[in-house]
């Protein structure tokens, strides 16, 4: 695939996205009390609805679901939505089951909660050991991928030099400011992503000639490298359904709700990062409100991300749709698919010089927001509940000195994980997160929603589960 360099327009859209990032930074930094451990990680609990439920949807959309959603949309149409319409459920299963329970215990994190529910601590550091694990395999090292995948077709950077350099910029975030500041310039790159992303689906709408010239031809967007007489390289039958046969399809629609909800009841309501924004609400009607509000959001992605995929698919199959191993090298640069392409192909195609720098800024905008929720969170988890069972009478400053270079470690191993990640679905890279979780997260939400709904458990039961 071609590079197209950003030009002088693009340049100076980015450059006013980052002026603006550090202005509502220093804003927070100086609104915030961030030598305690309440300020640093649970904002001073000041925080209104609005700027925690636009922190918890930009916490989620992060880079990894414009690449990943566009691609999975590209290559088998809206079924990947799906996950998006369950999470809008979720959302309101925290705020209305959860978090009563998690405010009223005024705790820093989910782990502390468990102690304070059972008594022992041994499920608090079996909880914060398998999320930070979590944090590696499906939180960070995607994210610096799909961010390093953008950068490089627009600049034709590096994968290890975009890494790197996105990581600087988001640990100086991160570290400086603590979560009041990541609250804050998630409100900020939620309102850019919002605007950038809605005039990349207006456009590429217009471009397909509208949502029936959509369903008329990608039908028919295939690659002219398919071989005769095979079934490789052809969009799915059912593509235009978000639940799909459950015996035939390549996601049974009981498999998903009987799998999927699970892992979404760990990803809203168990876990640190999504939970410690509501955390930071200055009541309970204001962590609900933030609720409401996300899940609303929540039904955007399928406009702003599956639908552009698809039509990507439709505008240049010989790209997103190759189905010849090695046409797909050849075009980007891995031989399982080249879909993940299909968000920055539009962008680099059909934004104009200035808007291009406005959607550069939108995917930083959502690599940058994902990944300082993540460190902030991380470090949250590592601090409170692992650090302090290692050195129970530690002071506040050590406390806080350990949260800032807990999270260069996770910086270190999600690099490490990458050469990984290239190597597996490179062509649906939203679907390697999943699977992942599916393995990994039942069991927290399992223990989480119990000690929640049951009075009759006790700390041993539940450790053995």
């Amino acid at each position: 695939m071609a590079v197209r360099y950003l030009d002088p327009l693009d340049v100076t859209a980015v450059v006013v996205y980052f002026l603006m990032v550090l202005a509502v930074g220093f804003y927070a930094m100086y609104r915030s009390q961030r030598s305690t451990i309440s300020g640093y990680f649970l904002a001073g609990r000041f925080m209104t609805w609005l700027p925690v439920g636009a922190s918890i949807f930009a916490s989620n959309i992060g880079s990894e679901h414009f690449i990943g959603l566009a691609g999975s949309g590209a290559a088998a149409g809206i079924a990947v939505g799906a996950f998006e319409f369950n999470s809008l459920i979720i959302l309101q299963l925290l705020g209305w089951v959860f978090l009563p329970v998690y405010i009223a215990s005024k705790v820093c994190t989910l782990p502390e909660y468990m102690t304070k529910r059972f008594g022992g601590r041994r499920i608090q550091m079996f909880l914060a050991v398998l999320s930070l694990i979590l944090y590696i395999f499906t939180k960070l090292s995607v994210n610096l991928f799909s961010g390093a995948i953008f950068i490089r077709e627009t600049l034709g950077w590096d994968l290890y030099v975009s890494t790197i350099l996105l990581l600087v910029m988001t640990c100086i975030c991160t570290v400086t400011g603590g979560l009041a500041a990541v609250i804050y310039t998630d409100t900020l790159q939620f309102g850019i992503m919002l605007v950038g992303a809605s005039m990349l689906m207006f456009k590429s709408f217009s471009a397909v000639g509208g949502f029936t010239g959509l369903m008329e031809k990608y039908e028919l967007a295939v690659a002219s490298d398919v071989k005769p007489n095979s079934t490789c390289g052809y969009p799915k039958s059912d593509s235009w359904s978000m639940l799909r046969d459950p015996v035939d399809s390549d996601m049974p629609w009981p498999g998903f709700l009987l799998g999927q909800t699970p892992v979404s009841i760990w990803y809203w309501c168990a876990d640190q990062m999504m939970v410690q924004r509501t955390l930071a609400a200055k009541s309970l009607s204001h962590a609900q409100g933030a609720t409401l509000f996300a899940g609303y959001m929540k039904v955007l992605p399928i406009f702003l991300m599956v639908f552009p995929g698809m039509i990507s698919r439709v505008l240049y199959p010989d790209v997103i749709a190759c189905s010849d191993p090695n046409e797909c090298l050849k075009h980007c640069g891995s031989r399982l698919g080249c879909s993940n392409l299909a968000y920055p192909k539009l962008v680099l195609e059909l934004m104009p010089a200035g808007l291009r720098g406005v959607m550069f800024a939108v995917m930083l905008a959502a690599l940058m927001s994902d990944l300082t929720s993540v460190f902030n969170s991380a470090s949250t988890l590592f601090t409170m509940d692992v650090w302090k069972f290692l050195r129970p009478l530690a002071k506040t400053k050590e406390l806080l000195f350990v949260g800032k270079s807990f999270m260069l470690v996770m910086v270190g191993v999600s690099i490490a994980w990458i050469p990984i990640i290239l190597q597996m679905q490179g062509g649906q890279l939203y679907l390697y997160i999943q699977a992942v979780a599916a393995y990994l997260s039942p069991p927290i939400a399992a223990i989480y929603l119990t000690a929640i709904l049951s009075k009759r458990l006790n700390e041993k039961v539940r450790y053995l589960l």
